[in-house]
């Protein structure tokens, strides 16, 4: 809701930041991260009032010990959201946006590929069948069936019963596609086909695979701050997550621009990449206060989803933000979506990052491609960006500086793909000589206009000034040099 209103303005959907996952894997190989053993919780337990020979082998996890972690947790992600949000304020965004062109966004974005067909390939392979099915039916109806309009029967006071014509098909692809796996997946399921074996991969394929979760989740629940205890701070998880703050920082950048290319809008100035990096910052920092445990990013996936249904009104993702929120207290009916078959997620996944994998390539349109120095840059950091993950993946100890969080950081950010074709790319291309026309910067410094190929925009760039900002504030000194804020030069010389 923010970021479609106040944020960058575009319609970027937010959710949790797979990239604060891989730090945690990494503090769970410290000794003081690691799980009490067998010994330790039976030492715990013969020391509280619970009496242990009543429990099973498997003794539970004591819950003070998961609050204080997830209370270290907390607190670190808060101090990264405040980090976070004051790079955007600083107008620090802005700045450094001046050198990311679309050589270093395509060869970073690229190698999201890398982890997006593995998590893919996971939830497809439960069954194949209801997955290309899905596929299949969305493919039909956002592409094949483009160039037609459904018929649909409306009556208005004034025309009376009437034929409709609208592209009903191609707007509701990706939905229609969803309910059509669904149901077949439910066929499946009552004919016997998918194994009810719940260690078997195709058991996450049945409709029934996870019914329980409904009747488990109350009705009602509202998250609020300190539900898990009081944030307290650690230097080792402060590291991890600092490192994903700034991985998403840049990761953002090149979805912004990705959207504003899939929404035919200029790409967003300095104060709308400003102003989301500020509003993400701050809701990565609530997602502390309430131990979400990871801070929230842009999601490209779903850039790919506007390019599938050609639906990109903000409207519409601000009635979404409304339903997540009703979601996020109505556990009954959160929990009902949690049913979805992994084999139609994995159908659709396809669909969509399939897409945004296309406008990723799409910014390569403003870069000189018969340069032999785009070229080289373009295709040894992409190179570079798949082998040093694939090497540390095969040497997880091999970095050995004498320092374990120097060890750890480098690790992490040697093992992401994004990060190390992204700062490879970003370092060729500013410091190999070579002309703003021939980088593909002209469009991103001095607008669209300055390119060879014109382009014809829905909007321009007043689609990211802030609605209903009163005169007296446009005129007002702190708007006039705050970097979050656009610059109202023509209204302030009327």
């Amino acid at each position: 809701m923010l970021m479609c209103t106040l944020g960058v303005r575009l319609p970027i959907f937010q959710g949790p930041s797979a990239g604060y996952v891989i730090p945690l894997l990494g503090l769970a190989t410290l000794k003081e991260w690691k799980c009490p053993t067998s010994d330790e919780l039976e030492t715990f337990y013969s020391n509280s009032s619970m009496n242990a020979t009543d429990l099973t082998a498997d003794l539970p996890m004591p819950r003070e010990v998961i609050y204080r972690q997830l209370g270290k947790l907390q607190g670190s992600l808060m101090v990264a959201g405040v980090i976070h949000l004051m790079i955007g304020f600083t107008g620090l965004v802005g700045a450094v946006s001046r050198f990311i062109g679309p050589i270093t966004i395509v060869p970073a974005l690229l190698l999201l590929v890398l982890y997006l067909h593995k998590i893919t390939v996971k939830f497809a392979q439960t069954y194949w069948g209801t997955a290309v099915a899905t596929t299949v039916c969305g493919l039909i109806l956002s592409l094949y069936l483009r160039a037609h309009k459904t018929p649909i029967p409306f009556w208005s006071r004034k025309r009376g019963f009437h034929i409709t014509w609208y592209p009903l098909h191609q707007v509701f692809s990706i939905l229609i596609s969803v309910i059509f796996g669904w149901i077949l997946s439910s066929i499946l399921t009552s004919a016997g086909v998918l194994s009810d074996d719940p260690n078997s991969k195709e058991y996450y394929a049945r409709t029934d695979a996870r019914t329980e979760i409904i009747s488990l989740n109350p009705w009602f629940y509202f998250p609020y701050p300190g539900q898990f205890g009081e944030s307290t701070f650690d230097a080792a998880a402060f590291a991890g997550a600092m490192v994903a703050t700034i991985m998403s920082v840049v990761d953002s950048i090149c979805d912004y621009n990705a959207c504003a290319r899939m929404c035919f809008v200029p790409f967003p100035p300095s104060h709308a990449l400003n102003r989301g990096i500020f509003w993400e910052g701050l809701m990565s920092f609530f997602a502390g206060t309430t131990g979400a445990g990871h801070a929230t990013s842009s999601y490209g996936g779903n850039i790919g989803a506007i390019g599938i249904t050609k639906v990109a009104s903000r409207r519409v993702f601000q009635g979404l933000a409304i339903i997540y929120i009703l979601f996020a207290m109505l556990g009954k009916l959160n929990a009902a979506f949690i049913t979805v078959p992994n084999s139609v997620l994995g159908g659709v996944m396809v669909l969509y990052f399939g897409i945004f994998l296309g406008i990723i390539m799409s910014n390569l349109q403003f870069v000189d491609l018969n340069n032999t120095r785009n070229l080289a840059i373009l295709g040894i950091s992409t190179l570079v960006g798949f082998m040093v993950p694939y090497y540390i993946a095969q040497n997880p100890d091999k970095i050995d500086t004498g320092n374990r969080s120097v060890d750890r950081t480098l690790t992490m950010l040697g093992s992401n793909g994004i990060f190390v074709a992204g700062f490879l790319a970003c370092f060729l291309d500013n410091t190999v000589t070579g002309t703003i026309e021939s980088r593909g910067l002209a469009a991103h410094l001095e607008g669209e206009d300055t390119v060879k190929q014109k382009i014809e925009y829905e909007e321009g760039m007043e689609v990211y000034d802030l609605p209903f900002l009163p005169q007296f504030l446009k005129n007002s000194i702190f708007i006039r040099y705050c970097p979050i804020f656009p610059k109202y030069e023509k209204e302030r010389n009327k």
